[in-house]
């Protein structure tokens, strides 16, 4: 690793004080409506920033500076310390890997990207959707028709589609909603569409006449009297590309996803978010908006800690029994963004909804019907089934670490629920843009969406639904080629988590960095990626549409050679033509094969790298075809840390881009995904490439059709011409 891709390996005294403050950017602006963000964090941190500057330049000149080695349990310890866990005790590897990404606020805490004392945090996931982008922007529709007050989204890239359409049509549904019951909803919209005015304003205001216009088609305002919208464009020239894709509603659900709002072939992740961590992502949000809110968003006195909005303002605790002891008489917790430690942590309630639950009703991941044949509360749940995984190498030796780590996931909808979501005579409409079909909750939007990749009476095979899903808006007619699955291994585009008690969290995010270097590679982002693999004990697993970081690479031929199984699911063929300019570190092809190559023969035993399969092929398609590609980003860490979010294992992601990432600590969440993982794709049964050479190859031999090969030589530009 070079002197510039050095992260600091300590957390200073100031970073602990700033850690345990009670203040925050949203904090500020709860005291001051009128308080621009950007102002607020000055105020907070600015000074401090040019104080570390001023350390750091007296260090480059040789100016001894004292430093005292902790030990690794101290080190543990003073991570702990720095954030607001409420009832929950994070694992030795959660705090391992959190204190490494702590150590990149040194410099400055803009690399959070969130308040220092908003970074760690606790929460629950009642909701993981892994499918195309259609079945996410279903699930953001729901929330958004569900808002009391106020909405904040965020995307990458918005383009008129149908994937928008979802939302625009949400948004009108909203106001007519708010105008029934008399309340107004205050909506803000972020999204960086490249812009000439970004280079002298890189947060610029959108008008009207532009965000109605042709390109983007946000309802006009005297369509939805009932709500205010603003919208908001940003960019950090040059390369600080706002690649966030995230969602804050009435301050008490956070969504966090892969995709971007536009039509693609993508397999997409998204996970819904509820309790205190919602706070993070709101003061994350203010951060990124940067200027003065007009009008401010209601919930600027309701943390996610106290409950969150409710209707009229109102804190979201729905039972008054619930409250927790040390609550005054109105529910509210003495602290804003912190979690009474004296809460249970434990509840025999699977329905509450409190400050630490969230308000979701996650209790009916369950039948919402009588099953035929399965009484009720006899029947099995799906991750008790032997799972077929079959996963093999092409030259015939089969992969068992990788059958191994698959076989660890657990699904918690009951097998009957896969295989009958919803009555046969009386079958679930589809929930689509041209004909909305709103559900009042999760279980609601679980069986609705499974039953649009179930069989019908008219003969459609469970493949031929899965197919009919993935071609979506963008690939009519694109024939799969896979067998039925058998049962245990349906596609389960909606994941609902049993009821949970909280679990710790933590943001690892990047501030845009817009200079055509690589010189921004400290940040709690890449820390929390390089600790994880530096710290894992049995596996990592690791989904992308690209990987080429440069300090990526290394880390993980460090984790396989100290006998660490490492699991890359990536996409063949992803933006080639990117990948492949100077300095963007390679396309995939040449990576995994220069990879392979660099290990040592027991080392490579421990490297699992795959090309991704659909669920419904059985083999690779290279992603310039635009037919079944995949986006998601994600890593899990023995089997119990997950990170996932925004940012992409390539060279943009790790020295450039703003982006979101949420770390937690929960080995049923992780298994659940491990489960739908497998589910969701035929990667683990047709995606491996060889390990003698890091090559995808046929059962005769060949290739993927249309790939550059590992060496791109001069002609790769005409392969992707021809494609």
């Amino acid at each position: 690793m070079t002197k510039h891709h050095e992260i600091p390996d300590h957390i200073s005294d100031r970073i602990v004080e700033l850690c345990t403050s009670s203040e925050s950017v949203s904090s500020l602006l709860a005291a001051d409506p009128t308080l621009a963000p950007g102002d607020a964090w000055t105020r907070l941190y600015g000074r401090h920033a040019l104080k570390s500057a001023a350390r750091t330049s007296a260090k480059a000149n040789g100016i001894a500076t004292l430093h005292v080695e902790r030990q690794a349990e101290d080190r543990l310890e003073l991570a702990a310390k720095c954030g607001k866990w409420g009832p929950t005790q994070p694992s030795e590897l959660f705090l391992q890997i959190y204190h490494d990404a702590l150590c990149t606020l040194e410099d400055d805490p803009l690399h959070a990207m969130v308040s220092p004392s908003l970074m760690g945090s606790c929460g629950v996931v009642p909701l993981t959707v892994i499918s195309v982008v259609p079945d996410i922007v279903r699930h953001m529709s729901n929330v958004i028709i569900r808002a009391e007050r106020e909405v904040f989204l965020a995307t990458n890239y918005w383009q008129d589609s149908v994937a928008s359409k979802f939302l625009t049509d949400a948004i009108r549904e909203l106001d007519r909603r708010a105008g029934k019951r008399g309340t107004k909803i205050v909506m803000k919209i972020i999204y960086d569409r490249g812009s000439p005015k970004q280079l002298f304003e890189p947060h610029y205001i959108v008008s009207e006449k532009e965000f109605t216009g042709k390109n983007v088609s946000l309802p006009h305002p005297s369509e939805i009297p009932n709500i205010d919208l603003q919208v908001m464009n940003f960019h950090t020239p040059l390369m600080g590309t706002f690649h966030s894709k995230y969602m804050v509603v009435d301050r008490k659900i956070g969504i966090l996803q892969s995709n971007n709002i536009q039509d693609n072939d993508n397999l997409e992740m998204m996970i819904h978010l509820e309790g205190p961590i919602v706070d993070s992502l709101y003061d994350m949000a203010l951060i990124s908006w940067h200027k003065m809110l007009d009008p401010p968003l209601p919930s600027r006195n309701t943390p996610a800690a106290q409950g969150g909005l409710g209707i009229n303002g109102s804190p979201g605790i729905s039972d008054p029994a619930r409250v927790p002891p040390s609550a005054g008489s109105n529910g509210i917790l003495p602290e804003p963004g912190a979690v009474d430690p004296s809460a249970p942590a434990e509840s025999s309630d699977p329905t509450r909804a409190d400050i630490l639950t969230g308000p979701s009703t996650t209790q009916g991941v369950t039948h919402p019907h009588p099953p035929q044949g399965h009484p009720t509360g006899q029947e099995s749940v799906a991750g008790n089934i032997q799972h077929p995984v079959r996963s093999t190498a092409l030259n015939g030796a089969a992969d068992l670490p990788a059958e191994h780590f698959l076989t660890k996931g657990e699904q918690s909808i009951p097998q009957s629920q896969m295989q009958e979501p919803s009555p046969p005579d009386n079958l679930l409409p589809q929930h689509n843009a041209d004909d909305p079909h709103y559900d009042d909750d999760i279980a609601g939007e679980v069986a609705r969406v499974q039953t649009a990749v179930s069989p019908k009476l008219n003969g459609e095979t469970r493949m031929e639904a899965v197919t009919r899903l993935l071609n979506h808006t963008v690939s009519p007619g694109f024939e799969g080629d896979a067998p039925e699955c058998p049962p245990g291994e349906e596609m389960t585009p909606y994941i609902a988590h049993p009821a949970q008690e909280p679990f710790p969290m933590a943001l690892v995010n990047r501030s845009p960095h817009g200079a055509p270097n690589h010189k921004s590679v400290s940040n709690p982002q890449n820390a929390a990626w390089l600790s994880a693999l530096r710290h894992a004990k049995k596996s990592v697993f690791i989904q992308s549409p690209t990987l080429n970081a440069e300090p990526l690479i290394p880390a993980i031929r460090d984790a396989c050679e100290r006998g660490v199984d490492v699991y890359c699911y990536i996409c063949l063929g992803y933006n080639d033509a990117g990948e492949l300019l100077p300095n963007q570190g390679g396309h995939n092809e040449m990576v995994a094969h220069n990879l392979y190559r660099s290990l040592s023969e027991p080392a490579r035993q421990h490297l699992h790298y795959f090309w991704y399969v659909a669920k419904d092929q059985t083999k690779p398609i290279v992603q310039v075809r635009k037919r079944r590609s995949c986006h998601i980003k994600l890593m899990i860490v023995d089997e119990h840390i997950g990170i996932q979010g925004n940012g992409n294992q390539d060279t943009q992601s790790w020295f450039h881009s703003q982006e979101i990432n949420v770390m937690l600590d929960s080995e049923t969440v992780c298994k659940a995904w491990i489960d739908a993982l497998r589910r969701n794709q035929n990667t683990h049964v047709y995606g491996a490439l060889v390990k003698q050479d890091g090559v995808w190859r046929d059962k005769d031999g060949n290739e993927a059709e249309g790939v550059i090969g590992v060496d791109p030589g001069d002609g790769w530009v005409l392969s992707l011409e021809r494609l």
